[in-house]
């Protein structure tokens, strides 16, 4: 007996924005997800040094950003635990709590990434891929295919709404002075100007 389908938001979050909360609720409406679990990165692998805001205040955003969905929850799984944040140690971890039935969302850009991605075959037996195509990024299938014989059944490609919002435009807008809300919720603005984030 598998348990409830959950899907797995992960990413630096830095800051979270209308793009990943519309992202989240898209796949959970389309795929009849029981819940969304959205995972603050501690240390992205690719990304190590990269992220400006400490995990602490990226946790405290998304909790913000979250409070309104019940549908939402936030995990500090890779927060909590020391070193890079490896997708294939939560997905592992989050299976050894009894949820084996795990769908792992992505964006067309982090999909053509996953050659570099560590443990890749197991990431594959341990949760679907659920791939939210983006503007203007294309999927090499066959290529990824040839490397990831597992992937095309592991694989659901979902028309996502077309936001375009950056966590790097959004830090950059704030640097200057300009305007993020209508961007990111209310809350996370309001936390941004409060810590003093991203000047």
């Amino acid at each position: 007996m598998s348990s409830a389908p959950i899907g797995i938001l992960g990413g630096t979050f830095d800051p979270i924005h209308y793009g990943h909360l519309a992202i989240a609720e898209e796949v959970r409406v389309a795929l009849r997800l029981d819940r969304i679990l959205i995972i603050p990165a501690g240390e992205q692998p690719l990304k190590i040094g990269k992220s400006v805001a400490s995990p602490a205040h990226r946790l405290a955003m998304a909790q913000l950003a979250c409070a309104d969905n019940p549908f939402f929850e936030v995990s500090s799984i890779e927060i909590d635990r020391p070193g890079p944040s490896y997708t294939h140690v939560t997905l592992q971890l989050l299976y050894n709590q009894g949820l084996d039935n795990l769908y792992l969302i992505l964006g067309a850009d982090a999909l053509a990434d996953l050659p570099r991605w560590r443990e890749t075959p197991r990431i594959l037996t341990l949760a679907r891929i659920v791939v939210v195509s983006r503007p203007g990024a294309a999927i090499d299938l066959p290529a990824l295919s040839q490397m990831f014989p597992a992937l095309p059944e592991r694989l659901i490609l979902i028309e996502g709404p077309r936001l375009d919002i950056s966590s790097t435009d959004l830090r950059r807008r704030v640097a200057q002075g300009r305007p993020i809300r209508y961007q990111t919720p209310d809350a996370v603005v309001a936390y941004i100007e409060a810590h003093g984030l991203y000047r």
